[in-house]
């Protein structure tokens, strides 16, 4: 990335609202997922280890953010779901196994679109 575009994107998380904020990091994870698969299908091992390191630390971070007492349900599956990504992730990075990874993003991409368009229902915010 070149420091232009360094310093919008830096500019642009400093001043999101926090809805926004959750929206960049689900478009982050799945962008390091998808760089992670790709990597590993061509061979590059290294770097999808990175991307798929990145992915699950965020999808960790996502899963703190579940607040039970709000919505106990939908906190529950949507931990459900950030566990099997996170172990799917994992397998992915051990095993170089580039399905597992699109197994991660399979099922984790409903769920960043799905909290984009809500952000962008309740707001009128823009997901992009």
């Amino acid at each position: 990335m070149n420091p232009a575009a360094r310093r919008y994107a830096q500019a642009q998380r400093e001043t999101a609202s926090p809805e926004r904020l959750m929206v960049l990091l689900f478009e982050a994870a799945l962008r390091h997922i998808r760089t992670g698969a790709t990597a590993l299908e061509t061979g590059r091992h290294a770097e999808a280890t990175t991307a798929l390191t990145k992915a699950s630390d965020i999808v960790v971070e996502l899963h703190a953010t579940l607040d039970r007492s709000k919505a106990p349900e939908l906190c529950d599956r949507l931990a459900e779901v950030y566990r099997f990504v996170c172990l799917r992730l994992s397998a992915a990075a051990l095993s170089r196994d580039a399905k597992a990874a699109r197994e991660a993003e399979r099922v984790f991409s409903p769920i960043a679109e799905a909290f984009a368009e809500a952000v962008k229902s309740l707001g009128g915010v823009s997901p992009r």
